[in-house]
């Protein structure tokens, strides 16, 4: 299908170019989204009637996703989620977690702006794009702990979480920890039984 672009679109065109998309893509987010119009020739002369006050709407929102943008790039949230030593979570963070997050420190941004390509399912600071409008991004900070307390020593560059190497590591040293520690006292009652059996040999060479 032939659309006109009513804004700019990443991999697509500009505003005004009139681009070949798939009739899925078209029909489910373009023309339900206003991003685009049908390119009829009815279209193209609406467009072209109206260009002057699109671009000037256009460079309005523009403005005013900028000003925001200055405010809101580099802005850290932090999410408490529960995870294992690994940092593994025991779930994962969303688009819609990332935006309430942002809206509870006073941005208003909606879930379809964050640019996640894939939930995020591991402790740690990840940077994340906000999409302001079609020509502004920005970037924020999102720093998934399992407290407050480990969420700014994330923020200070320290790994919180244990290696799989190291928790092989210390799973052997408590095995042969308690392995020598039963040796040990496997040891020490042969001993005592040894001492008992001498005692009783004693008393019995007395009598």
């Amino acid at each position: 299908m032939e659309v006109i672009l009513l804004e700019r679109i990443q991999k697509l065109g500009q505003m005004g170019d009139v681009v070949r998309v798939r009739d899925g893509y078209a029909r489910n987010f373009l023309l339900p989204q206003k991003k685009a119009l049908r390119a009829t020739e009815t279209n193209r002369k609406l467009f072209e009637e109206q260009r002057a006050q699109l671009e000037a709407r256009n460079l309005e929102a523009r403005k005013e996703a900028e000003s925001v943008s200055e405010k809101l790039d580099g802005t850290a949230v932090v999410l408490i989620r529960q995870a294992s030593e690994r940092g593994q979570l025991y779930g994962s963070v969303s688009s819609r977690d990332i935006a309430e997050a942002l809206t509870e420190v006073g941005f208003t941004v909606a879930k379809g702006q964050i640019l996640l390509n894939a939930p995020i399912k591991t402790l740690g600071v990840t940077e994340v794009g906000v999409r302001l409008h079609p020509e502004v991004d920005s970037t924020v900070s999102v720093n998934v702990a399992r407290s407050e307390e480990e969420a700014e020593r994330q923020a200070r560059g320290e790994d919180v979480t244990i290696e799989a190497e190291d928790l092989e590591e210390a799973e052997v040293e408590a095995e042969t920890f308690f392995e020598e520690g039963a040796e040990v006292e496997i040891e020490e009652g042969a001993a005592e039984t040894a001492d008992t059996e001498a005692d009783v040999t004693a008393e019995e060479d007395k009598s």
